[in-house]
């Protein structure tokens, strides 16, 4: 089991995931980076809650359309959300030419990488986990690629992933 140091305990504001394809941006490139903004999310809903990020959160960082697909790490959010400046650059693919510079229309958000899990935590045993059947990243058809999470979802995910959290 890794153990989680103890000043990182996950005790936060609001927990998230984040999903994100490795081959484009992955687990390893954050840790790799340090710290990285959460950028050309082009969704209003998963927007939404890229705003209602704060400074402390933690999130579930999740692989899409891998192999496993699920969870590979816990990373924090070190910025809470402010202008996305993809969509203001035309070389872009998250350009988006509607977008007035003084009413931003999509936002990002800085993470750091916290703890890489000790191997991804596949969607097939989130399914498993009792506080996970409610969740819409398990249900068919979710394709947002940031969404709430409840600390219980949080905390056991973490315990299925076996990263021991010290006692209370």
């Amino acid at each position: 089991m890794t153990e989680l140091p103890p000043a990182q305990l996950p005790r936060a504001r609001s927990y998230w995931l984040l999903k994100s394809e490795p081959d484009v941006f992955g687990y390893a490139d954050l840790l790799r980076l340090g710290v990285e903004p959460w950028n050309g999310v082009r969704n209003y809903l998963a927007r939404n809650h890229l705003r209602a990020m704060q400074r402390g959160d933690y999130a579930l960082f999740y692989h899409s359309n891998a192999k496993p697909i699920g969870i590979a790490g816990v990373a924090k959010v070190v910025r809470a959300a402010y202008p996305d400046d993809l969509q203001f650059d035309p070389a872009s693919d998250y350009h988006d030419p509607r977008s007035d510079p003084a009413d931003p229309r999509w936002s990002m958000v800085d993470v750091a990488p916290l703890l890489a899990f000790p191997e991804v935590l596949t969607l097939d045993a989130l399914r498993q986990l009792p506080d996970w059947q409610a969740s819409p990243l398990t249900q068919k058809g979710t394709r947002l690629s940031v969404l709430p999470v409840t600390p219980g979802q949080f905390r056991a995910a973490l315990k299925a992933a076996g990263v021991q959290l010290p006692a209370r």
